[in-house]
């Protein structure tokens, strides 16, 4: 099996060793014939030059200064008041949910219980009248995890 795998990778080797060797850059002799200049002929023409050459970025095919302000527009649109002004509003908006309040009034239930020398949490938090537990004997050999 290692022998197919060594000579399958020999022969990818030649190969792509036969092409590397066999591309080249060719040059032709015609080549002011594959650009074509467009050079004014006139004053007006001069003055104002009609861009042919331009590459548009999709919002106006037929119009260049529309083109350009449309993208200039949805570019700072998008960058500057989504991604700067949306993740600053994200970042400093207040908390919904109301962590933020709920662990600082326990922080200061645990102030105000440590000063009064009382147990931090009621060990009688719910009323024991309200529930039925089962006794010694009815458990059994039920082993009891806490």
């Amino acid at each position: 099996m290692s022998v197919l795998i060594r000579l399958a990778n020999r022969s990818m080797l030649q190969r792509s060793m036969a092409l590397s060797l066999s591309r080249s850059i060719k040059t032709s002799q015609k080549k002011d014939d594959t650009a074509a200049v467009i050079t004014p002929s006139s004053k007006e023409d001069f003055a104002n030059p009609n861009p042919k050459n331009w590459v548009s970025y999709g919002f106006d095919y037929k119009d260049k200064t529309n083109d350009r302000n449309t993208t200039k527009l949805s570019f700072f649109t998008a960058v500057t008041l989504c991604l700067v002004w949306g993740t600053f509003l994200w970042s400093y908006s207040p908390d919904p949910q109301l962590r933020d309040w709920a662990q600082r009034e326990a922080y200061l239930e645990l102030r105000r219980r440590e000063q009064a020398g009382v147990d931090l949490v009621n060990p009688n938090y719910v009323d024991p009248a309200s529930f039925n537990l089962p006794s010694d004997e009815e458990l059994g050999d039920v082993e009891i995890i806490i």
